[in-house]
């Protein structure tokens, strides 16, 4: 089922990022650059490991991890989470946890769409990413 998140995203179009990145305490100066950043996300996979990048201008990210185990991870924005990713029937759903907060992002792929809901306390933003060639 993993295999339906596998390849290039492109961002389309974004709702609530600036609300997300500041319940998460971003600065605003970041904020800014992370509003008008369109990044590309890429998801590939190897055996039981799941590769995901996020490529933009301002910063470049990337993780690995296996289903259902935890890892250490750090954040575009410089936090140190622990972090989980789980298949939630086609959802891929990744918590982040630290410092006694707790964000989730759930990832859903339908035809060449992929939704992200990013979760934290009340604030919810949604950013939709368009499958690349």
């Amino acid at each position: 089922m993993v295999e339906a998140f596998v390849g290039t995203w492109n961002l389309k179009e974004s709702k609530n990022f600036d609300e997300y990145m500041k319940a998460l305490g971003v600065g605003f100066a970041t904020r800014q650059v992370g509003g008008m950043t369109k990044p590309t996300t890429i998801i590939s996979m190897e055996g039981d490991v799941i590769t995901l990048k996020t490529v933009s201008t301002f910063k470049s990210t990337e993780i690995n991890f296996k289903l259902g185990e935890e890892f250490d991870e750090n954040t575009a924005d410089d936090r140190k989470c622990k972090s989980l990713v789980t298949l939630d029937g086609s959802k891929l759903v990744h918590v982040q946890k630290w410092e006694g907060k707790e964000t989730t992002l759930v990832r859903e792929v339908s035809d060449n769409t992929l939704t992200l809901t990013l979760t934290l306390g009340e604030v919810v933003s949604t950013r939709h990413y368009v499958k690349g060639e």
